[in-house]
């Protein structure tokens, strides 16, 4: 009885060393998993600054102006030039030239979807 005892409490010992380590070597890996992502984190960030500075750098007014100046030859805005929301003319209304055609002959409509995006299974009535 006493060996069968020692042998089970070997191994119980041995397994809880296997899981022990397990848990150690896990632990490890999440460690440098999240130091990587970390990193990863790091240069999107980091990128993502120096995108801002690039864009502060083009949009700057002073430089906008200094290429207006160069490139429009120094033209300057008018008040007559300023549009009003009203007097601007309505939006044109979209227009389907091969649907058009297709309604001429009258194949729009039956076998067309009624709406654009329509599904393949809805055409083909499965």
């Amino acid at each position: 009885m006493l060996r069968l005892m020692n042998v089970i409490a070997v191994v119980v010992l041995i397994g809880s060393a296997v899981y022990a380590y397990t848990i150690k070597y896990s632990t490890l890996y999440q460690v440098e998993k999240l130091n990587r992502l970390k990193h990863e984190l790091q240069s999107e960030t980091d990128g993502l600054a120096m995108a801002r500075a690039d864009w502060a750098h083009v949009a700057a007014p002073v430089r906008i102006q200094a290429l207006a100046d160069q490139y429009l030859g120094g033209q300057v805005m008018q008040l007559s030039q300023i549009a009003s929301l009203s007097s601007l003319p309505a939006k044109a209304p979209a227009s389907d030239a091969i649907g058009n055609e297709l309604k001429d002959l009258g194949l729009g409509a039956a076998n067309g979807p009624a709406t654009p995006g329509a599904s393949a299974s809805s055409r083909t009535g499965r």
